[in-house]
């Protein structure tokens, strides 16, 4: 296990009509002048919206919106964003909605006290120095960005999908009621399970020696949302179903899981270009790319993949044969991506092959100088090809 230093400082509020403290606790951050951020108009059907305004116009908060956020948000109404804000001197932010909307706010938060471009963050020209306070009333469990210190943008301008890691991005608070999740189209709800179930996987494929506890809390969550996720598909209200879903996201991307280790990342990255190339959900993608990156990786460390098939997936341990075991346990997991509608090959999410060389070269290198992405095995561009090819 590597030294490590934790700290979430996101104060999560769970449960049924939690919403209605809204409006306090964003005055316990002192906020006066807020920001309504959201997508489309799922949230004035569902009753979610108007949830939030009755409890923000209780607290006396003067209320200004922005809506329009898209999946994979875009950086040109983020820029929307920050002049607004900036405009009508709003000090709080408040997103309702999944991570693209909370991702969207991340980057107004940051832009706003910045006299440059806020791309530039993204882009790893400059780091930011203050922000201002976010909060969230989460609708979408998937990205995890409702905990998490990330931010993800596409930039349409060469359709490039970047992110932003720092302390100052966390959400002051996120309220989650899992009854907001009951209108949920069960694509989306498959979705994101993906994308929870692979924050997880990154983590999980550690070259780290002596990681047990970790080890074993990630699975815990990887079994949790294989257990649940078939369950609120068949019966969309399920409370207790949804809300172990919901926790189970936030879990999955509060940097919990990754105490003491090194992940990968390597699919998320190789999937962000794929989103920004044809808007395809995230968790789609990465249900596409993950059992193809395992295939192509898992010889580097067998007995990992050997240990996730049978303490995930139940696999029999061939102990004469753990390729064998490994492969099953690859198996078992594409298998769950289907039985829940994800895709499982690039050609039906329109990715063509001759795309590949592009992505590759597009896809964010952790190592500029070495030109690779990745840790369990870093992966050159001719290496994200040929997982491409395997996922074609």
């Amino acid at each position: 296990m590597l030294n490590f230093d934790y700290k979430n400082p996101t104060r999560i509020v769970f449960g049924k009509g939690q919403v209605t403290n809204l409006g306090s606790i964003i005055k316990e951050n002192r906020g006066t002048r807020v920001l309504l951020h959201f997508g489309g108009g799922s949230i004035k059907k569902n009753g979610v919206y108007d949830a939030v305004k009755k409890s923000l116009v209780k607290a006396k908060l003067e209320v200004f919106e922005l809506g329009g956020v898209q999946p994979n948000p875009r950086l040109s109404l983020v820029r929307q964003g920050i002049k607004l804000v900036r405009d009508k001197k709003i000090d709080f932010i408040l997103a309702v909605g999944g991570g693209s909307v909370i991702d969207s706010a991340k980057g107004i938060g940051v832009g706003v006290p910045y006299s440059g471009d806020v791309w530039d963050f993204y882009i790893d020209k400059a780091k930011p120095s203050v922000s201002l306070p976010v909060g969230t009333v989460l609708t979408l469990p998937a990205a995890g960005s409702e905990s998490s210190f990330s931010s993800v943008l596409t930039n349409d301008d060469g359709h490039f999908k970047r992110f932003l890691d720092n302390d100052l991005i966390y959400p002051v608070f996120s309220i989650l009621d899992p009854a907001y999740t009951f209108s949920l189209p069960p694509y989306q709800t498959a979705c994101g399970a993906s994308d929870m179930l692979v924050h997880v996987t990154e983590r999980y494929f550690t070259r780290t020696q002596n990681v047990e506890l970790i080890d074993r809390l990630s699975e815990s969550v990887i079994k949790t949302i294989i257990h649940n996720a078939p369950i609120a598909l068949a019966d969309p209200k399920n409370y207790e179903a949804r809300a172990q879903i919901m926790w189970s996201g936030a879990i999955a991307h509060n940097n919990l899981l990754s105490t003491g280790r090194v992940g990968d990342w390597s699919s998320h990255m190789i999937e962000h270009e794929l989103s920004a190339i044809n808007d395809v959900a995230h968790g789609a993608g990465l249900a596409v790319l993950v059992p193809n990156w395992m295939k192509y990786v898992y010889k580097q460390d067998v007995k990992r993949f050997v240990q996730f098939a049978v303490r995930v997936f139940g696999v029999d341990n061939n102990f004469f044969n753990p390729e064998e075991t490994a492969l099953k346990g690859i198996a078992a997991l594409r298998n769950f991506f289907t039985s829940i509608g994800m895709p499982s090959t690039l050609s039906a999410i329109g990715i063509k092959e001759a795309q590949f060389q592009g992505i590759a070269k597009k896809t964010k290198k952790f190592d500029p100088k070495k030109e690779t992405v990745g840790n369990f095995q870093p992966l050159a561009p001719k290496d994200i090809v040929e997982i491409l090819k395997l996922a074609k």
